[in-house]
Parts: C-alpha cells; sequence; structure tokens
C-alpha cells in the first residue's frame, strides 16, 4: 500500500466516474479495513456512547406538528422559494415571533 500513488480527483455534481474511477472505487471497497493509530478500531462502549449522543440530539432537535392556516398567495410565495420551502416557513416564524415590531404588528 505505501508504494501506491495516490489519484485525487474530484467528482462534481452530475458528473458520472470514468469506468477507470469504477474499478478504483470497487478495487478500494473489496480492500479489507485495516486500523492504525489515527485511526483505531473502536471499541463496543465507544459504539454505544456514540449511539447514545446521537439519540440524545436527535431527540433535542423534535419539533412538534402542527396545522396552519395561511392565505393561498402566502402558500404560493413560500414554495416559490424552492424545495424545503417549509423548513424556510419555520425559520421565517421564529424570526418574527423573536421580533418585537413584527409581533406588535401582527396582532
Amino acid at each position: 500500500m505505501e508504494n501506491e500513488k495516490l489519484i485525487r480527483t474530484t467528482i462534481h455534481s452530475g458528473q458520472q466516474p470514468t469506468e477507470a474511477q469504477i474499478r478504483e472505487i470497487e478495487r478500494a471497497a473489496a480492500l479489507p479495513v485495516v486500523p492504525d493509530d489515527d485511526a483505531p478500531e473502536l471499541t463496543m462502549e465507544q459504539y454505544a456512547e456514540m449511539a447514545a449522543i446521537a439519540r440524545s440530539r436527535k431527540s433535542k432537535n423534535i419539533k412538534p406538528v402542527i396545522a396552519l392556516r395561511i392565505s393561498p398567495d402566502t402558500l404560493d410565495k413560500a414554495k416559490a422559494t424552492g424545495k424545503g420551502y417549509t423548513g424556510f416557513l419555520s425559520r421565517l416564524l421564529d424570526n418574527a415571533i423573536n421580533d418585537p415590531r413584527i409581533v406588535s404588528k401582527s396582532l
């Protein structure tokens, strides 16, 4: 492995890898994983600890689902922002509810 030449190639979004790149990926995928000082093998306790951290973080990010009536024009404008418009609406509402001027204007 030490004598192998390292070749770095960037494949951009939408670009297809060449046949040679596909063969190289397949060859690398067949190689065994060899832990070393930089990347030691994890213990079952470490896996369990990482899983607990992941569960904890996930539970903190759960947002309740609500039904909200908005005007068709507002929905059209939100959808016009593109994919992820519901996240956009959530952030917009977060920003607006924290701005006293917008809150008082909207009451």
